[in-house]
């Protein structure tokens, strides 16, 4: 069968534009890297605290972000200090002094661990208490004032945030002298 002219001249560009067909990965590669600083900028936005189930916060509308502290967490049961049980709460409720003892001991190990600190820091170091919403008022001042007494007078207390219908948890900025 006989081809036509335009029929050849389709089969030679075909054949010429065969072996060249690459894919260009500069600009995908472009659009990655504009994709992974835009993500590395903003993840830094919001503050997430580790959450626990045995914990319950109180909502409120804090403006302020939580820091990087030392987390102390009050359940209804026992009393953390970055993860390690210190006391059971129903001993500070008590006025048991062992319990206040035992969480002043931790916090001066935390205070002392940090040796690059000058005297006026040591002096106002931070702590956030993430509170159980039903801890009684009793158990919190006790905590408050031991953290105060060994140099820990920035205290924040974490909530969970009203705005962002419990997405996050920030802290108030309210610090104890």
């Amino acid at each position: 069968m006989k081809q036509s002219m335009r029929a050849k001249r389709m089969a030679r560009h075909h054949k010429r534009n065969q072996g060249k067909s690459k894919l260009s990965l500069v600009s995908l590669m472009d659009i990655f890297t504009i994709l992974v600083f835009f993500l590395m900028l903003n993840a830094s936005d919001v503050q997430v605290l580790q959450s626990s189930d045995r914990v319950t916060l109180p909502e409120s509308s804090a403006d302020s972000p939580a820091k990087e502290t030392l987390l102390l967490m009050v359940t209804k049961d026992q009393v953390l200090l970055q993860g390690k049980p210190l006391s059971q709460t129903q001993a500070l409720l008590d006025n048991e002094s062992t319990a206040v003892n035992a969480l002043k001991a931790e916090l001066d190990y935390h205070s002392n661990r940090k040796v690059d600190l000058s005297e006026e820091e040591k002096q106002a170091q931070s702590i956030t208490i993430m509170g159980d919403a039903s801890t009684p008022y009793a158990v919190l001042k006790q905590i408050m004032q031991a953290c105060a007494a060994q140099g820990y007078t920035n205290i924040a207390l974490a909530v969970e945030n009203k705005q962002d219908n419990g997405s996050a948890l920030t802290a108030s900025a309210g610090g104890m002298k």
